[in-house]
């Protein structure tokens, strides 16, 4: 079946249960803008409200990509979630240095810390409703806890409640998310909690755990995905899962070890595919008290970030549309459950 004038909207069949997401870019938001006007009701900013991307330097703000994303999402009538604030990844080297070119002071950092989301939060108080205030803090290493960072070299291991804080201060109406990937392996997931936990026991004004869902076909497992939601909503914060998709490739670091360079998305494989969105759809209503919104990282198969990541030029089809924009089976599994 084609997209067309019978086929349902994404959003609507899910507005009972939770928001639907996608991640946006300049492009996308042309290339794509009938499909986000149909069946989306929310958008986050794949890179354009990133530190590196908005704030290049000291004293240069850049906010046309920033502002006119939330100008589409204002004109047709979306949310936006903020992403993000205080990630290791794409944050310039001048947040961490001096005029000298030597490692900044803990004030210093603290200092543009602060004056990065007194600009940014400030700008978007009344357009963004939540942010992904710190991203990816959290270690891979089991014999580790925190991800070793220049945030947390210059300000220590309370570079997390800082900015959780000084986020709430100046945006006291937003909702406030720690963001990480692998969040249900067991170690992983534990150690989340860990951290949200420990932040909430201080004080800290922390509202939600974004779950990445950057998925593949069978891992992780339905029990670990039920078992990490079931923890987190322990806690009492909201979950978001915030870049949803679904690698059709088996061995997702290591393509030599499988014929992943030649797949094709045939019959069986698209069937596949919507056999997992479908438990995890299911899996996602059953929370929805707790899930507020689901987000994929990406709109149509034309155009995602897994054709680049983990394996460069290795083509993927992890969303609910085609390249063509049409729906996939995947799609008409998630509109027709009720049926």
């Amino acid at each position: 079946m084609s997209e067309g004038q019978n086929t349902p909207s994404l959003r609507d069949v899910y507005r009972p249960y939770f928001s639907i997401g996608a991640a946006v870019n300049p492009r996308s938001l042309v290339s794509h803008a009938d499909l986000l006007r149909t069946h989306f009701n929310s958008v986050t900013a794949e890179n354009e409200m990133k530190f590196e991307v908005i704030h290049p330097e000291e004293d240069v703000y850049r906010f046309d990509h920033a502002d006119a994303l939330v100008q589409f999402a204002k004109d047709n009538g979306m949310r936006v979630r903020g992403h993000t604030l205080v990630w290791h990844n794409q944050t310039p080297d001048w947040v961490f240095v001096d005029d000298a070119g030597q490692p900044a002071s803990a004030d210093k950092v603290r200092r543009r810390m602060r004056a990065h989301m007194e600009t940014v939060l400030g700008r978007y108080q009344n357009d963004v409703y939540c942010w992904d205030v710190v991203n990816e803090a959290i270690s891979d290493h089991a014999d580790a806890y925190l991800r070793p960072s220049r945030w947390m070299t210059a300000l220590g291991d309370g570079y997390i409640a800082e900015a959780f804080r000084c986020a709430h201060e100046i945006a006291p109406s937003a909702l406030l998310f720690y963001n990480d990937y692998n969040e249900t392996k067991p170690d992983k997931r534990d150690k989340i909690y860990r951290l949200v936990a420990g932040l909430l026991d201080e004080g800290v004004p922390i509202h939600g755990i974004g779950m990445q869902g950057h998925w593949m076909m069978t891992e992780p497992s339905i029990e670990e995905i039920r078992d990490a939601i079931e923890k987190y909503a322990s806690l009492g914060v909201q979950i978001h899962v915030t870049e949803l998709d679904i690698s059709v490739h088996e061995y997702v670091h290591e393509p030599d070890k499988s014929s992943a360079a030649a797949r094709v998305f045939d019959e069986r494989l698209e069937r596949e595919q919507a056999d997992r969105y479908e438990q995890l759809l299911q899996l996602f209503r059953e929370y929805s008290r707790v899930i507020r919104n689901v987000t994929w990282w990406g709109i149509a198969d034309d155009e995602t970030w897994r054709d680049n990541f983990p394996v460069k030029n290795r083509k993927d089809w992890p969303l609910m549309f085609n390249e063509q924009h049409q729906p996939k089976e995947a799609f008409w599994r998630a509109v027709n459950f009720a049926k």
